[in-house]
């Protein structure tokens, strides 16, 4: 400890929210170089090092081999298949001397096909797996949460090609498999999820995501096993209604109505009825602005039931690349049709007449998209496009039409389940690995081809497969921690045990250091706190905090011949003799190294 390049911190930084961010930068494990960025120190290097360690050996267990490009590319790839301009704002591009364009990889398809390409042209070179571990980068709008959300980070991603899309599913289904293994070793819990493919494309995505409170991912789940990115979870159309007997739509004044409870109250008043009007009765008409990849903006009007809130998540996954924001008071001037408090469906989408600018050009109307809980021949209560006034008894298909439908708003806890099994629970969580079935989208765009059996040419089919390593490792930190410190497993501690020698004698140290020898030479990775000025109790509050899982404590007691034994995962405490305190420490170690595969 008197040279380890380490220095712990009692307090916690300002500008960290969450338990594994705070803890790994109290305990010297990382520094904050920027906003989203981390300079990895020894500590946190080693455990970095051995998640890895964990992840290729449960990969090339596969067969899959590992390669390393770099994380400078050329923009021409990424041209080809559309995502340079799709990332968007996300994508850290640069420029060199001579004014070529260059991009820091955020992922690497397009680099992993070209290679395939230049190197395979037989059906005979496939199936294939390829993976590597980089720094990835992606200009995070808002890093938080230390290691969970930065703009540079770890990960692993993989690929696999085959001739046919049978191929694709079992290479899939390896790798789901494999990843299982891989967060059993970690000893992380996760949940899949069926999930959005966004800008990475293809037909079947799933999510591994660790359950926390801190997490930024909100899943739901059912008893049937059926869990879903709450961004994922599908609704179905609300089966078409009879309106024959709804009354004809009556616009009415309605003053002082921009809310949906005083719209309701309004409501009450005006109309009142046998079972009273309620927020679930009227259509809430929300304006968005989309910011779409090639820098043009576009206002949309989101029409959802009134009790239900808009998820900016869900509009944002559904209409991906796009980027989701409410409509700013800029947006809402350019269209004069929308009244802010009394947006009904009569001015917008399919229903808005024509409309003939200053300088003669027809303007297209803004697109209106409804919640699939609208149903057609439903009857509403929604803004009439006038101040105060709205309009009553709006039937959805006989007074007004849509542009489509969307996925808009928030899932809540007790919800039907999409495969009919019941009430959906809500939780949260840390997004951990994802996989996906890419298909052909890049090989098609980049042209690669493979002659099969019959000497004909095929488009490869393609899965992806990212796990978040600097991610996985704040999530196990996020998990094994106290209310002292960091406690991690033994397979992923930066060292196996933590040896304090606590006292002022140089029989405590000379002791404390052969016994740290003994431990080296048995096999054993050794922290050994040979500070000579420095107390028993920050040598104790250090041990705590850094979270190795075993600590060997030479101090008073070595005078009684004696040394203690602690266990910092479970508290335990012994005082063993110290003849035997190798031999005793040895077999707890090996032991626990065993039950976590080692």
């Amino acid at each position: 400890m008197s040279n380890l390049f380490v220095r712990t911190l009692r307090e916690n930084p300002a500008d960290a929210e969450v338990p594994s961010h705070q803890l790994l930068v109290r305990a010297g494990y990382i520094r904050r170089a920027a906003p989203g960025v981390y300079t990895w120190l020894p500590l946190g290097l080693k455990v970095v090092r051995k998640v890895e360690r964990i992840v290729r050996e449960e990969m090339d267990a596969t067969g899959a081999q590992e390669v390393h490009f770099p994380a400078l590319l050329p923009r021409e790839p990424y041209e080809a298949t559309n995502r340079w301009t799709e990332y968007g704002p996300n994508l850290f591009r640069l420029k060199d001397r001579r004014d070529n364009d260059y991009l820091l990889a955020p992922t690497h398809e397009e680099m992993f096909t070209l290679l395939v390409k230049d190197l395979y042209s037989s059906y005979k070179d496939l199936p294939l797996m390829l993976y590597q571990i980089q720094t990835k980068y992606r200009d995070e709008a808002r890093p938080r949460a230390g290691l969970i959300r930065g703009r540079e980070f770890i990960m692993k991603d993989a690929y696999s090609f085959d001739v046919a899309d049978e191929g694709l599913d079992v290479q899939y289904q390896c790798m789901r498999d494999t990843y299982e293994k891989i967060f059993a070793r970690l000893g992380l819990d996760y949940v899949i999820c069926s999930a959005m493919s966004g800008a990475m494309g293809g037909s079947r995505s799933e999510e591994f995501l660790h359950p926390t409170p801190i997490g930024e991912d909100t899943f739901v789940r059912a008893a049937s096993g059926y869990a879903a990115n709450a961004e994922a979870v599908t609704t179905p159309q609300a089966p078409e209604l009879d309106c024959s007997d709804v009354p004809a739509a009556e616009v009415l004044d309605t003053p002082e109505s921009t809310t949906i409870d005083t719209l309701v109250a309004v409501a009450n008043e005006l109309k009142p009825k046998a079972e009273p009007w309620g927020a679930a009765d009227t259509l809430k008409n929300v304006v968005l602005a989309l910011g779409h990849p090639d820098g043009t903006r576009e206002v949309i009007v989101v029409g959802v039931p009134g009790d239900r809130d808009v998820d900016l998540k869900r509009v944002e996954a559904a209409l991906s690349p796009a980027e989701v924001e409410v409509a700013t008071a800029e947006d809402l001037k350019k269209h004069p049709e929308l009244v802010p408090g009394y947006i009904g469906p009569m001015a917008i989408g399919p229903n808005s007449p024509s409309r003939v600018t200053e300088d003669g050009v027809i303007s297209g109307s803004v697109r209106y998209l409804l919640d699939p809980r609208v149903a057609r021949g439903s009857a509403w209560i929604t803004g009439a496009n006038e101040n105060a006034k709205h309009v009553f008894n709006l039937v959805y298909g006989r007074d007004f039409e849509a542009d489509g439908t969307i996925e808009a708003v928030e899932i809540r806890a007790g919800d039907p389940s999409p495969d009919g099994s019941g009430p959906l629970e809500l939780a949260r969580g840390i997004e951990v690995g994802h996989i996906f079935q890419l298909g052909r989208k890049y090989a098609e765009n980049l042209g690669l081809t493979v002659l099969d059996e019959n000497g004909k040419s095929r488009v490869v089919t393609m899965g992806s497969y990212g796990l978040g390593v600097s991610r996985v490792l704040a999530a196990l930190a996020e998990k094994n921690h106290d209310e002292f410190g960091l406690v991690w497993p033994i397979n992923i501690a930066p060292a196996h045990v933590h040896v304090l020698a606590t006292g002022k004698g140089a029989e405590i140290f000379d002791k404390a250091e052969e016994i740290a020898a003994e431990l080296t030479d048995a096999g054993f990775e050794v922290v050994y706190d040979d500070r000579v000025k420095v107390s028993a109790g920050v040598k104790f509050k250090d041990y705590e905090l850094l979270g190795i899982p075993y600590g060997l404590v030479v101090g008073r007691g070595l005078a009684d011949g004696t040394v203690e034994i602690r266990n910092r995962v479970t508290g335990e405490s012994i005082e063993t003799p110290v003849a035997d305190a190798v031999a005793r420490l040895s077999e707890l170690l090996r032991a626990d190294l065993a039950a976590h595969g080692e």
